[in-house]
């Protein structure tokens, strides 16, 4: 069994809460919007990162992150993209179980055709009215299941 934590828009802050949150994550996934240098390195002191590119990283330190991450644990094919930009795979035909996405700032978890969608949420500053959130993945036997987790 897999336990990921999922995260996205962190806008460069990255608070004590979310630390404890991701702390037993066999990997973390961040869906973008890192925001400044040095938020993945700490992220790393808990677990392995995959990280994308989002529309706010730009710069020599967000230049090594991909614009988009296909990966694949416990049988199951996870698609990572920040969602500022339309998703240009057909996840159904691409074999994809998970889809991940950020940018919106607004946590979202549904099933599609046999795809979960899930966007974590922000866990940076708070903006607007939209909650701090992020999820947790758990992968096992071929199984995904994904949790929302309000932060605020």
């Amino acid at each position: 069994m897999k336990h990921i934590g999922v995260i996205s828009d962190t806008h460069g802050q990255l608070k004590p809460k979310i630390i404890e949150m991701l702390s037993g994550s066999d990997l973390i996934i961040h869906a973008g919007d890192v925001g400044a240098d040095g938020i993945i390195a700490r992220l790393e002191r808990i677990a392995p990162v995959k990280v994308v590119r989002g529309n706010v990283d730009y710069g020599s330190w967000a230049s090594r992150f991909p614009m988009t991450e296909a990966l694949e644990l416990e049988g199951i094919a996870i698609f990572i993209y920040h969602g500022h930009r339309e998703l240009e795979i057909d996840p159904v035909k691409g074999g994809f179980k998970v889809i991940i996405s950020g940018h919106s700032h607004i946590p979202k978890l549904e099933e599609k055709d046999g795809v979960i969608f899930l966007n974590p949420g922000s866990c940076g500053p708070k903006r607007f009215s939209r909650p701090v959130s992020m999820a947790k993945l758990e992968l096992k036997n071929g199984n995904a299941r994904a949790e929302l987790i309000p932060l605020d």
